[in-house]
């Protein structure tokens, strides 16, 4: 296939790139930095700045990944808003590709995030439940309800929930080992919440899983299938670093440092990949164990 990529310089979106051109698709790449992004995307792939600049080609699909990271910096107001726009805006300008080619896509991937579900406490979480409602939710919501404005030209739309996306070379993971590598690590708040996680191969297979099975649409949640709590997270990390955890960042001073962004920490939800198996999708890594392994070693 040749398929379209928005998101493709990301730390998800690399590692998806070179996977679909090892397996023989065409790459077209949207980048707001092109010599930039060349420089991180394997040769061979179209790299233009906007998503109109290819209403010359007819993809035969899209992945939609970009959007500001929702942990950049403390959201106020005004970055709430950055937040929401980065994500409609380049959505909206997929439906309109969409509509102005003469032969549109067959599907569409689009992102979304385990925060569409909100806060739910203790309860396992899959594809059917009732959000939370809450700033988390409505941009999640809202970037859903924009990519599947794409249906309207008979695109096929995946919407892929995506827990905490695991790697060594980026994403929180990067961020969390310096700290507890010197044995500075520890749970967050009362660390009962609830931490979905996927290691970054799983999750990019699970996006060429969707793009292929032609049968496959609306949401699916993008986590592994053995989501574990902030405590047990802290405790198997701390296990593969071979250091203790014991310094633990208390809610109160998250709250303060953090604002509102804090819930993005002391929050979750026991998120389940029902859809992905129930259609077929095994997981290399089901385990945190098994991921930590694979990313750091023994």
């Amino acid at each position: 296939m040749r398929i379209l990529i928005t998101g493709g310089s990301g730390f998800v979106g690399q590692l998806l790139c070179r996977y679909l051109q090892e397996r023989g698709h065409a790459l077209s790449v949207v980048s707001r930095s092109p010599d930039k992004a060349r420089r991180h995307l394997p040769a061979g792939c179209d790299i233009r700045q906007h998503v109109l600049d290819f209403v010359d080609t007819s993809p035969d699909a899209i992945v939609n990944l970009a959007g500001e990271s929702i942990a950049g910096r403390r959201w106020s107001e005004a970055q709430k808003q950055r937040l929401l726009d980065s994500r409609l805006g380049i959505t909206h300008d997929l439906v309109t590709l969409c509509a102005r080619l003469p032969t549109p896509p067959k599907v569409m991937v689009s992102g979304s995030a385990m925060g569409y579900y909100g806060d739910q406490g203790q309860r396992s979480v899959d594809e059917d439940t009732e959000p939370h409602d809450e700033f988390a939710h409505r941009l999640c919501a809202e970037w859903e309800t924009a990519a599947r404005g794409a249906e309207r030209y008979d695109v096929r739309v995946a919407l892929l929930r995506t827990g905490l996306v695991l790697d060594a070379d980026g994403g929180a993971l990067q961020k969390m080992l310096p700290a507890f590598r010197l044995g500075l690590g520890g749970r967050m708040g009362g660390g009962r919440q609830f931490m979905p996680w996927i290691h970054r191969l799983d999750l990019v297979r699970s996006i060429e899983y969707l793009l292929r099975e032609t049968t496959l649409k609306g949401p699916f949640n993008g986590s592994a299938p053995r989501p574990v709590t902030n405590a047990e997270f802290t405790r198997t990390l701390a296990k593969h670093v071979q250091r203790p955890a014991l310094v633990p960042a208390p809610a109160p001073l998250l709250k303060l440092a953090l604002g509102e962004m804090s819930r993005l920490l002391l929050t979750g939800a026991d998120m389940r990949p029902r859809r992905l198996e129930a259609a077929g999708f095994t997981f290399l890594y089901p385990t945190l164990d098994e991921a930590l392994t694979a990313i750091l070693g023994r």
